[in-house]
């Protein structure tokens, strides 16, 4: 059985006041817990940090991760970065795509569409686990351009993990989320080959703060503390459950989501 891992962390980024503090933390932090506890090599973990991941490596670094796997083998993706949107430019419809923002992001993003034909190719019994730490938000047509860019002026430090997509100079939509769920029913969670654990809704803010001394994603902290308080043996399903209460109890506004069959929702996590 080969246990291999793909762990993203992306702090510093091409904008003035964008810069993020938590996410390279992040990255390591689920590096360590796979290694330290879930029985994979650190050889097998692979890091990408700032200016590493570009595009271009994020995607070979899929692509690597996914390469000769083979039922029975466990394989995880974590993603601590700013998010964002991609409004459709044909001017039929109102609608998006949701997408990762790599180093490069002024050049280059990662749409959904994207990951879903990286992921396409995994073959049964493989067991993917994508955890993404950052923000898909649709309140940003609520909310002036200088409260998007992080510095949220809060005694934790609170920074927005999401780029607005004025600032790439895309277009903005009236009601983002509203086009997504209409999309979203094109590809059911009975289909997904993977499982998805994300750090919010599509109308919220995944935060980056200082907790406990340290920054991360909120998200990523309080589901790694839900982990540790389970001695490492929890379902989805329940680290979804006590991660949602533990992030309400701190005071962040953010709910996070758990994609994926009924049937992987109730597997072990990692395994």
């Amino acid at each position: 059985m080969m246990k291999k891992a793909l762990c993203v962390g992306i702090n510093d980024y091409p904008y003035d006041g964008s810069d993020l503090n938590g996410c390279v933390n992040d990255a390591r932090s689920w590096a360590e817990l796979l290694v330290n506890n879930f029985g994979f090599a650190g050889n097998d973990v692979r890091l990408l940090l700032d200016a590493e991941a570009t595009k271009a490596n994020v995607v070979d670094g899929l692509k690597d991760l996914l390469a000769g796997s083979k039922a029975g083998d466990v394989l995880v993706f974590t993603n601590s970065s700013h998010g964002t949107y991609v409004a459709d430019t044909s001017g039929d419809e109102e609608k998006y795509d949701e997408a990762l923002c790599p180093y490069d992001c002024a050049d280059n993003l990662i749409i959904d569409d994207e990951l879903r034909e990286i992921f396409a190719p995994l073959k049964q019994g493989v067991s993917l686990t994508v955890i993404s730490d950052s923000c898909h938000s649709g309140t940003v047509t609520r909310a002036a351009l200088s409260d998007c860019i992080p510095g949220l002026r809060t005694p934790d430090d609170r920074r927005a993990r999401f780029l607005n997509p004025a600032l790439r100079g895309d277009r903005l939509l009236e009601n983002p989320w509203r086009a997504r769920q209409k999309r979203k029913s094109r590809y059911p969670e009975s289909k997904m080959k993977e499982v998805l654990l994300s750090g919010s809704n599509d109308r919220e803010y995944s935060y980056d703060a200082l907790i406990g001394g340290t920054y991360h994603g909120a998200m990523t902290y309080y589901a790694l503390q839900a982990i540790r308080e389970a001695n490492y043996q929890l379902t989805y399903q329940q680290l979804h459950t006590r991660l949602s209460y533990l992030l309400d109890d701190a005071g962040y506004p953010q709910h996070p989501q758990l994609e994926g069959s009924a049937a992987h929702k109730k597997r072990l996590i990692f395994t």
